[in-house]
């Protein structure tokens, strides 16, 4: 069973920075692209930044030059640094990989770490 686990959502004013990061366990998997999306209530899931194993990043244009995502794939970890917060940006943040075990490649999620820009 493969497990991502996020850590380091918080509260934080606008204009503030927050890191989130990512670790996937488990055994007999291959990545191939780990990131970030985000549902924000009463929205659907969106896409913030994915990046693939060859470290090529994709970024919602709603964060660009804001959010920073980077990996390590011999750990396999994933982080999302966060700056330049905006009360927008608030949401529950959840950690994605596209991922194969054995013969089967699908997305996998983690659990959500909430993320809160507020004064």
């Amino acid at each position: 069973q493969v497990q991502l686990v996020e850590s380091g959502g918080g509260l934080v004013q606008p204009g503030g920075s927050l890191r989130l990061s990512c670790a996937a366990s488990g055994r007999g998997f291959s990545i191939h692209a780990m990131g970030w999306y985000r549902q924000a209530p009463g929205k659907e899931r969106e896409l913030v930044s994915v990046i693939t194993n060859d470290g090529i990043p994709n970024y919602a244009d709603s964060v660009k030059g804001r959010f920073t995502i980077s990996r390590d794939n011999a750990k396999n970890t994933v982080n999302l640094q966060m700056n330049s917060l905006k009360p927008e940006d608030t949401a529950v943040y959840y950690c994605y990989a596209r991922l194969s075990v054995g013969a089967t490649t699908g997305a996998r999620w983690g659990q959500g770490t909430q993320v809160t820009v507020s004064s």
